[in-house]
This record gives C-alpha cells, structure tokens and sequence, in this order.
C-alpha cells in the first residue's frame, strides 16, 4: 500500500464569535473532505502532548512519526536546519519575524505577507546594520527569518510570545521579558530604525501594502535532537513537499527528501492542483508522500 498524507495546517483555527463560534473549517463548503470521510476511515488523533505547545512544528513532528515528548527542542534550530544555517553548542537560534506595528498594536505577523524577494532584501539590511561577530541575520521564506546569538545563552531563557498570538493587541506587555530578553529588545528596537527609511518599505506604502516596521523575536533554542531516518524506523521511504522551512527542515531532519514540485508556495498563490499531483506522481518512488499546505484556507 502507499499512502499521500494531507496536512491541511491552520485549516480549523479559533471559534469565532462573530459567527456563532464556529471555525472557519465549520463554516467552510468542503465538498472533497466531504467525499472522502464517506469513503475511508474517519477518527481523531491526538497530535500534541499534554503540556506542550499547541504549535505546527510539535503537531507536525508527531506527524511524521517522532514523539515531540523525546526530540522536540524547539522551532527555529529546525528552520535553520532547513536554511542550511550552520550552529555549534551555545549558539541561540530565534524565529525572527517581520512585523508591522502601527499605533503600538501588532497590525500584522507578517508585514502584510511579505514576499520572499523583499524579505532577503530588508534581512541583508539588518545584517548589514545591525550585524557582528556575536549577532547574524538569516533569510528565509517570506516573513520568516533566523536570527542567530553567538556567546548570549542567557536569551533562550526569555519569555517571548509569538506575533501571530497577539494581533490588533497592544505589543507592550508582551515584548521578551525575564533574563536574557535586553538583548533581544534591543535588537528589536534597533531594526526599526533600519526598516523605517528602506526602499523596500517605501515602495510598499506607495503601493498601498503594509510596510515591515520591526523585527519580532521568539521560538529562541540552542539544540537540535538528532532523529532516527524514516527509513530506519519503519522501513518505508517517504517524502514531503511543503512551501515552508519549519516542514523541510523537519523533513531533513529525517531522511525525508523535499519533493520540488513547480509553484508550491506558503501562501495563497500555491499551486494547489500541481503539488497534489506532483505527490501522487511521486508515490512511484516512495511509499509515503506528506503534503503540507501552509495555506489551506485559501
């Protein structure tokens, strides 16, 4: 047998109150779920331990077949395992968003969903800038960035709260707090200077799209779990396409190669259609194929 596995991230989301708290996916018309809930097995599966964050890289790590409880360390050393982010013991590795902050409140998690191009450009004026022997800017996909500490351990100890957690609230209560978190300000305060006057940020209001007006900090780690391959585990070849780091790192991490299938992207604009296809063409090759779309409320 050969299986396609569909991760359909963020599809659910939060009840809304404004809709009788229902979730977008209660709300959403879904015809081909529909379809195959009446043809296959349906049942719940428990994919984030008791205690432990209810994020993608823990979910999607149960997923893929690994305990989050025995190798879980941590999002953003596996997004730089995806970057080819070279890190030795003490290094301290943060998810380094683009924001926008108007007003004091988090307007946007993503300046706007960014594009890739204009991300690497304002994260090369941040390294340029901001940059040294002990504190490095790394692009990635779109808003999504590493930052990484060299000789700062203290910083993964900072209590930080995720942007996505906090929208249109005031972002003064929920900046890194607690030891380590002064660097970590004050970098954030530091890149709004440089993100102010940007080419980048001028053209983006000019054309009427949201501007990224600092860096957001948190995710902070130093280590990274080595896991046992797919292959070794269960005696199967599997691979992943995905238009995320968090997913290709995670698929490196195990064995897993990322299939490069043509407009596969994290946002909207995903080509839908041709990374399903490209999966079942794939199952010639492997016995698993995990399809994760970042997008699926689009």
């Amino acid at each position: 047998m050969k299986y396609c596995v569909l991760i359909t991230d963020g599809a659910a989301g939060l009840p809304l109150p404004e809709r009788g708290g229902k979730t977008s996916l209660e709300l959403a018309r879904t015809p081909n779920f529909d379809a195959m809930a009446l043809s296959g097995l349906v049942g719940l599966s428990h994919n984030v331990p008791p205690g432990m964050d209810p994020d993608s890289a823990v979910a999607c790590m149960s997923i893929f077949g690994y305990d989050p409880k025995i190798y879980y360390t941590g999002r953003s050393p596996i997004e730089a395992k995806s970057l080819g982010i070279d890190f030795v013991q003490g290094d301290i590795l943060f998810r380094c968003n683009l924001v926008t902050i108007r007003d004091g409140k988090m307007v946007s998690h993503s300046a706007g969903s960014i594009s890739t191009e204009e991300g690497h450009q304002l994260v090369a004026s941040l390294d340029e800038k901001l940059g040294n022997s002990r504190v490095r800017f790394y692009p990635g996909v779109s808003y999504r960035n590493i930052l990484k500490l060299k000789g700062a351990s203290d910083t993964a100890l900072a209590v930080c709260t995720p942007p996505h957690d906090i929208p249109g609230r005031p972002v003064a209560e929920f900046l890194p707090r607690g030891k380590g978190s002064d660097l970590l300000r004050e970098l954030m305060k530091r890149s709004e200077v440089v993100l102010e006057e940007h080419p980048v940020n001028k053209k983006r209001i000019a054309r009427g799209e949201l501007p990224a007006t600092s860096i957001w900090l948190f995710w902070g780690s130093g280590r990274l779990s080595a896991l046992p391959s797919f292959k070794e585990l269960y005696g199967l070849k599997a691979a992943v396409t995905t238009g995320v780091d968090l997913l290709h790192g995670l698929g490196k991490m195990a064995g897993m190669p990322t299939l490069e299938i043509p407009g596969v992207t994290d946002g909207s604009d995903n080509n839908y259609a041709g990374q399903a296809q490209g999966a079942l063409k794939a199952l010639g090759d492997y016995d698993i194929v995990i399809i994760h779309i970042e997008a699926p409320d689009r």
